[in-house]
């Protein structure tokens, strides 16, 4: 089937976060923003929500055993690992996900550590339940990012360290960890008796023949020590249908997760959450792989455009995700400050490298998930923008 990821669907006006939330900017603006895509999302689970939707009822609801069978099916036929019918725990999303796990395996003032840059709600999950955030900075060189072995190893050896928030893959870099990358990690957390969270929200985008590993397929060892917190959200355009699921094959360390879930009181899910994963696990492959084709084009595309301006602008390889992060640090302006402008002037609004904390300085992040043409128009405003910055900076 051929599935049209070129047109344009008007988000205006329809309460979404991405395209409604900031009342102040120009009409004309281009929010390349919040991950979450432009696209409708597969048709398998349009038709499997207007079905439930004519039912015309929408009272509490039960998870079926069907619900399962479609997360276990996935993730083996797709990614190699089995989950376990009994590991698995639904919940609201990914990010209570996280928040409750944190609630549940640590203690006021225990400390999280977190690889920067970091997805921004990382550093809110960890300050909201009390504990204070480790900072343990990626390494750049080179326009690419690895891991700080030696630093995670300190960091670990603290006694207050209870927990890593570990991003796979990692959002905002667009690093897909290879498999040695994530043993090294492990093993440097099994000696210090560091728990994982492995939010592996974006593992459905990987690119250029690099593989997502799933963090708990290393090891039995390795699954008891972690948890791993994914969704259909990101990969199907789902995430106001609110819906995600922890893995955790430790019973007493599930037991109490699923008692922090209901603390935090998001036990529940909507029945369209549901219908929505099933159609997407057990129909949605195809379009997937025609969105990833398109998505990885995009990318190419914007590729093309900045290789040019190489000597300002360095965009890190894409290996996973659908966001772009572009070095701007030549300009020697403050990433929010560059971005502020940015929107001022050609009212396109990108994140600031600093939503992700101090070492997203010098960076922006450019959702890539937009028809061709709505990127097409963006790259055209941002290089008119760092091209007036430009002259500027040779003065």
């Amino acid at each position: 089937m051929d599935y049209n990821f070129d047109e344009i669907v008007d988000r205006r006006n329809t309460n979404s976060y991405k395209w409604d939330s900031h009342r102040d900017v120009p009409a004309d603006t281009l929010p390349l923003w919040v991950a979450d895509m432009d696209f409708r999302t597969a048709p398998a689970i349009v038709d499997a929500l207007r079905k439930r939707v004519e039912h015309g009822v929408f009272g509490y609801t039960y998870v079926p055993d069907e619900y399962y069978k479609a997360v276990i099916d996935w993730f083996e036929n797709r990614h190699g690992i089995r989950f376990k019918r009994e590991s698995i725990i639904y919940t609201s999303g990914v990010v209570p996900a996280v928040s409750a796990i944190i609630k549940a395996l640590t203690q006021e003032d225990d400390k999280v550590i977190i690889q920067t840059p970091a997805y921004n709600c990382f550093f809110s999950s960890i300050r909201n339940n009390g504990c204070l955030v480790a900072e343990n900075p990626l390494l750049y060189d080179n326009g690419r990012y690895s891991i700080d072995y030696e630093g995670l190893e300190s960091l670990a050896s603290d006694s207050r360290c209870k927990v890593l928030l570990f991003c796979n893959p990692h959002n905002p870099s667009g690093r897909v960890w290879t498999k040695e990358e994530l043993q090294k990690v492990a093993d440097i957390c099994m000696r210090h008796n560091v728990f994982v969270i492995s939010d592996e929200i974006h593992c459905e985008f990987t690119f250029d023949h690099h593989r997502y590993i799933p963090f708990a397929s290393l090891s039995p060892e390795v699954a008891l020590m972690s948890a791993t917190c994914v969704s259909p959200s990101k990969a199907f355009n789902i995430a106001g249908l609110q819906i995600a699921n922890i893995i955790s094959d430790d019973s007493d360390t599930r037991a109490r997760i699923d008692r922090a879930i209901n603390i935090n009181e998001v036990c529940d899910v909507n029945p369209f959450g549901v219908v929505a994963t099933i159609a997407a696990y057990t129909q949605g492959s195809d379009w997937l792989e025609a969105l990833k084709d398109y998505l990885w084009n995009n990318y190419l595309y914007l590729r093309s455009r900045i290789e040019p301006y190489g000597d300002v602008l360095k965009l890190t390889p894409l290996e996973g995700t659908y966001l772009s992060w572009l070095d701007i640090s030549s300009y020697k302006i403050k990433a929010d400050v560059f971005s502020d402008k940015l929107l001022g002037k050609e009212h396109l609004m990108l994140n600031p490298g600093t939503m992700y904390g101090a070492a997203g300085e010098g960076f922006v992040r450019i959702n890539l998930a937009c028809p061709r043409k709505v990127l097409i128009e963006a790259v055209d405003r941002l290089l008119t923008f760092v091209a007036q910055l430009s002259l500027n900076f040779d003065k």
